[in-house]
């Protein structure tokens, strides 16, 4: 039924932004957050756990099951991006130890239960690398049947971060990116085409870092140590960027987002290369396809262009909502 909460489901590797894009899901009235499951990525997946149930307490959120995930990618070891997040994935923000717990079943475990008991549809939203996802699809493929769409952080078009041509979340387990996009539901792709794009500005942190209420006082401070400038260090600048948290902007209001459909693939090669979303954007096929024939690629919505201020002021109209 139109305006009904779409029910969602967050797979996260709980560093800054991921923690910024919890606060939004708890807070949006038309999101029905349902589970979040932790994988290791920002963190190892001890600290995201422990990170993800902090988010969730401050923001004030019900009770909501949180799933311990893979502490490694599929072939390779867990690579953190702690010079980013701080060594607790949090900014050294020195948060309050949560007293909530997680779940008693794991993260694919969880995300097979929760997907399959919801009685509509579920978006499932990755911000995190793709392992569980993938060991998700591999051994539950009967999920499928109540996934309504994947809306992932995830590739680039152009630059990459981790790499001059990798996103870090794929690059971190590619072979996981490349089994979610053969998932067989309808997939965005929310790349750093975009990420990088939605900002808050330095007067709206500083609002938000003097707010009484927990959640919109914790955005704030999370804002302040992503210094939309990249490179520059936390205390160059008070704006701050979404990341992450402007994928569940674009579930929440989709129209804000510019999509085309497009053939993807990810680089599993070894070298500079890995890890690459190899986005196809030609008009017509090359010399390749002519020669050697058409290779069957994932057709999924690449992100290309957001309207930045139209998701800037609905975080903040809804992270303000205590």
């Amino acid at each position: 039924m139109p305006g009904r909460p779409v029910p969602v489901i967050m797979d996260c590797d709980t560093g800054v932004d991921d923690a910024l894009a919890l606060l939004f899901a708890v807070r949006h009235p038309g999101i029905e957050l349902r589970a979040v499951t932790c994988v290791a990525g920002n963190t190892d997946v001890d600290g995201v756990v422990r990170n993800t149930l902090t988010v969730l307490e401050q923001a004030g959120a019900p009770e909501t099951p949180v799933a311990r995930g893979a502490e490694r990618p599929l072939l390779e070891p867990a690579r953190p991006a702690t010079h980013v997040h701080g060594a607790d994935g949090m900014g050294g923000l020195g948060l309050p130890a949560p007293a909530r717990r997680p779940a008693e079943v794991d993260a694919v475990t969880l995300l097979r239960r929760e997907i399959l008991a919801s009685p509509r549809p579920v978006t499932l939203v990755p911000t995190a690398p793709l392992t569980n996802i993938a060991l998700l699809l591999r051994t539950h493929p009967e999920v499928t049947r109540n996934i309504e769409r994947i809306v992932f952080m995830g590739g680039a078009v152009e630059v990459g971060n981790a790499t001059p041509v990798a996103e870090f979340n794929v690059w971190h387990d590619p072979e996981a990116a490349a089994v979610l996009l053969t998932a067989g539901v309808p997939i965005t792709m929310y790349g750093l085409d975009v990420f990088r794009q939605v900002v808050v500005e330095a007067e709206d942190v500083r609002r938000l870092r003097a707010s009484g209420d927990r959640g919109a006082r914790l955005a704030g401070e999370l804002l302040a140590h992503r210094p939309a400038t990249q490179g520059e260090p936390p205390e160059a600048e008070e704006a701050g960027g979404l990341g992450d948290a402007g994928a569940v902007c674009a579930v929440a209001d989709p129209g804000g987002l510019t999509t085309r459909p497009l053939p993807v693939e990810v680089s599993l090669a070894p070298g500079p290369g890995r890890g690459q979303t190899i986005v196809d954007r030609r008009p017509r096929p090359g010399e390749a396809e002519i020669h050697h024939g058409e290779r069957e690629r994932a057709l999924i919505d690449v992100a290309l262009a957001v309207d930045a201020g139209r998701y800037t002021r609905l975080y903040l109209e809804t992270v303000g909502r205590p």
